[in-house]
């Protein structure tokens, strides 16, 4: 097969997004796009209308803003320099796995820099294939889904549409457990390992799972094989729910509450790892490292330690290259066997 041009194919990497400043107003537009997403809040539009516009986009973006000045640094927010960060990693690893140029471009599916933003990036390099990775290692509706719908909204107003592919999920993917493993084991070594090793993830409304959503299944798969990779019995690690919102049943168990729980019930040392989020965020820097840890502390555990998210680590680097390779197999052959 012929080497493509530099130009011919690309990969548009993906994440949820940020505000694009740690600021009441940013928040405010950050949350009326995200929250306003049928496949994040399934819920009747007229209805839903009248409660995010008439009341939680009136409250929730000044307290947001506090939140996300905590963790904001000079580099702006946090997920979106990790992603920078991944996709100037992704590439030339490529390069070196199919020596070809592709092109990685950086994309969030709520603000800046847009999916459109980075579809015309791709485009104006002569990119005429896209692999659209989203850094959702397990599928949801409401993460996976919602970016395929983003990609395809776009590409409805486009004369001259790329050919596509798209990545569903890659919760078993070896590269990616392995590094998962490693990073844990990696943490035990510097610090011991605690009682109880709890895999957090960010929960989903259960009627979305009772809906048909595979999203838990694939976060036990997960959490299960990293645990044996671990060589963990039953009983030393457990799969929680983190980041519900409202009023209505989410996926459990939610890790706030196990945390009381088993501080309640005597275990002193606590480790916290979130698989499912590719770059650490507000979720984990504020929500885990921050309100869990004083909620397990002030419960009576003694030691809280959060395992931080794979980020820019060079054994996740190589998995995320591993599994685009994959997805351009028949678009672009590796001159040389791929290695790791």
């Amino acid at each position: 097969m012929t080497t493509p041009s530099q130009t011919e194919v690309g990969v548009l990497l993906t994440n949820l997004g940020s505000p694009d400043a740690p600021t009441p107003s940013a928040l405010r537009r950050y949350l009326a796009e995200f929250l306003w997403d049928p496949r994040v809040v399934e819920f009747p539009r007229v209805a839903w209308w009248l409660i995010l516009h008439g009341i939680i986009l009136r409250l929730r973006p000044r307290r947001s803003a506090r939140l996300y000045q905590s963790i904001w640094s000079e580099e702006g927010s946090p997920l979106i320099a990790i992603t920078r960060r991944q996709a100037a990693g992704v590439e030339p690893r490529l390069r070196r796995r199919l020596g070809a140029e592709v092109p990685v471009v950086v994309a969030m599916r709520y603000g800046n820099p847009s999916i459109e933003a980075g579809l015309a990036a791709l485009d104006a390099r002569g990119v005429r294939r896209v692999l659209v990775l989203p850094l959702y290692p397990q599928y949801s509706a409401s993460t996976t889904a919602s970016t395929f719908d983003a990609v395809a909204e776009v590409l409805r107003r486009t004369r001259h549409i790329p050919e596509l592919r798209f990545v569903g999920e890659y919760h078993r993917d070896a590269g990616y457990l392995d590094s998962l493993a490693a990073s844990i084991r990696a943490h035990r070594e510097r610090h011991g390992a605690a009682e109880q090793l709890l895999f957090s993830f960010h929960g989903i409304p259960q009627r979305y799972a009772d809906a048909g959503d595979p999203y838990p299944g694939q976060c036990e798969a997960t959490a299960s094989a990293v645990a044996r990779r671990l060589g963990l019995r039953d009983g030393e690690w457990r799969l929680t729910f983190q980041s519900r919102f409202g009023r209505e049943p989410w996926l459990q168990p939610y890790t706030d509450h196990t945390l009381g729980e088993l501080a309640a019930a005597g275990v002193r040392r606590v480790e916290v790892v979130c698989p499912g989020f590719a770059a650490d965020c507000l979720e984990t820097l504020e929500e885990i490292e921050g309100e869990n840890r004083e909620l397990f502390l002030e419960a009576g555990g003694e030691e809280f330690a959060y395992i931080a998210a794979l980020n820019d680590a060079p054994d996740h680097l190589d998995a995320l290259a591993a599994i685009a390779a994959r997805n351009l197999a028949g678009w672009v052959e590796p001159e040389t066997a791929d290695e790791r």
